[in-house]
């Protein structure tokens, strides 16, 4: 995929002076070797920071490397005021953990106290007001904290795509789905840089792509993604154009930022100009990492990327939809089995859900937009959505949001999609998770989401929650189990 950030990881270890400097190293050494024993590429970091000279020297390793995200290594117990400050001076997201004392019979000349080393850095972190990733027990082998580098390695591209991301959208925020149009204030605070136009600028824009010499390429493009399920082959050279004229206007517009995501205006007037339904190009850039969000959802568009770094996968942004009849749940019993009915409900959109993500796809017509605008006749405006079955698997929803007074909040939710047919048209499949309802009324109602949800197609609640942490959201919800009540959640149901 393009249009996210390869993360080079660094790793320096630390070691207080009255430690021996040498435990500190060969445990560097050791965690290095059991990163490289699972694929994890880190730079091992020579100068061990016993004072600030050391963090100079260490800087200087680091920038020379070129790595953009610092594992601090506490091989003993380490320089809270030192090691501190290495990571206030490095430029991109850290992680702090820590060393585990490898034996009994090493307990004196050995012994490295870490365990306790991080709390005294826990403390002056928080002097100095950073924020690095701190694993859940940040006390590891080798073996154990080579895992949780792997974990910061996603986080660490989350943190670092959002620094240098730029927000396109086209049109006004939709007045009828009024809870996508939420400030923006709260993204330029996480560095985020948004470029808001009119639906005009891309119909110019679309139209001076007529007859681009790229279209026929595309077209053949679309044509062998499609397959057998390319019911429409008419419409696919304005899709293709529209396409282009995507691509150009980020390659054009990007400015001091490296990467994009879009948020654009996609009914009803859409149609009537355009003469098409984005939905398949917009499939198709998600599956490039570039998310193309719709109704002009910025915070959805955000949120997909947001996902897309965390997995490395592509992601796509889905309605909460619809409830599943109680007929499904009884003749599907065995593929629901451990759910209840309403742990159950259909994720469904338009057709922008990328190929590689659904069980099966081909290329319709917009049903809702045809009723509307092609009443009785054949589809032609309407054409230009990817619809199927979304393929069933793991599954995380997720969605940063800013509530009205310009806070960001956010949920996750980790569930899966059953390989039941959804009996249905659109992008849409059958979504399970652990007490939906109960999260469905506490968390998406009660704190007032949009119907918009982020999907990734793997579970990537770790990682998510961890960066929601690393950005200062403090409103984290997730889908809480029976045993543990929601703060307005009724006791006497």
């Amino acid at each position: 995929m393009i249009n996210i950030p390869s993360v080079k990881l660094g790793i320096v270890a630390v070691s207080r002076d009255c430690f021996p400097v040498q435990l500190s190293k060969e445990r560097r050494k050791a965690v290095t070797q059991a990163c490289a024993n699972i694929n994890i590429d880190i730079v091992e970091v020579q100068t061990a920071v016993e004072n600030e000279k050391d963090v100079v020297k260490a800087l200087n390793e680091l920038q020379t490397a070129g790595v953009n995200a610092l594992v601090v290594y506490l091989g003993n117990f380490g320089p809270e005021g030192p090691e501190t400050i290495l990571a206030q001076k490095f430029s991109g997201p850290t992680m702090f953990v820590a060393a585990a004392e490898e034996a009994e019979a090493n307990l004196i000349k050995g012994r490295g106290d870490a365990y306790c080393g991080m709390l005294n850095a826990s403390y002056n972190l928080a002097l100095r007001k950073l924020v690095p990733y701190i694993p859940e027990y940040p006390v590891g082998t080798a073996d154990e904290l080579a895992v949780m580098i792997g974990d910061f390695e996603n986080i660490a591209r989350v943190i670092v795509g959002l620094g240098k991301l730029k927000v396109f959208s086209f049109g006004p925020r939709p007045h009828d789905f009024l809870a996508c149009n939420a400030p923006i204030k709260p993204l330029y605070d996480l560095g985020i840089e948004i470029m808001e136009n009119s639906e005009l600028d891309l119909l110019e824009s679309f139209v001076k792509h007529e007859n681009d010499p790229r279209i026929p390429a595309i077209i053949n493009e679309m044509a062998d993604e499609l397959k057998e399920g390319n019911g429409y082959p008419g419409i696919l050279p304005k899709l293709a154009q529209y396409e282009l004229t995507l691509l150009d206007w980020m390659e054009n517009n990007l400015g001091t930022s490296e990467y994009a995501v879009f948020a654009n205006k996609c009914w009803p007037a859409f149609q009537t100009q355009f003469k098409f339904v984005p939905c398949y190009v917009n499939s198709r850039l998600a599956a490039k990492g570039i998310p193309v969000a719709c109704e002009t959802d910025i915070y959805g568009a955000v949120s997909e990327y947001i996902i897309t770094c965390a997995t490395n996968m592509p992601a796509t942004l889905l309605d909460i939809n619809n409830s599943v009849p109680k007929d499904m749940y009884a003749n599907n019993k065995a593929q629901f089995a451990g759910y209840e009915l309403t742990d159950l409900f259909m994720g469904f959109h338009c057709g922008n859900t990328p190929s590689c993500c659904m069980k099966d796809s081909a290329m319709k017509y917009q049903l809702i937009m045809h009723r509307l605008l092609e009443p009785g006749t054949e589809p032609d405006i309407t054409r230009g959505t990817l619809e199927g079955a979304i393929r069933p698997g793991d599954v995380s929803l997720f969605r940063l949001q800013s509530t009205a007074d310009c806070k960001l909040r956010s949920y996750i939710a980790n569930g899966e999609i059953i390989d039941v047919d959804p009996h249905s048209f659109g992008g849409i499949g059958i979504f399970a998770i652990q007490e939906m309802g109960r999260f469905y009324r506490h968390v998406l109602i009660g704190k007032q989401y949009p119907h918009h949800a982020g999907v990734a197609f793997k579970h990537a609640g770790k990682v998510l929650f961890a960066v929601m942490k690393m950005l200062g959201v403090e409103d984290v919800a997730f889908n809480q189990p029976r045993s543990m009540m929601y703060k307005d959640e009724n006791p006497f149901q």
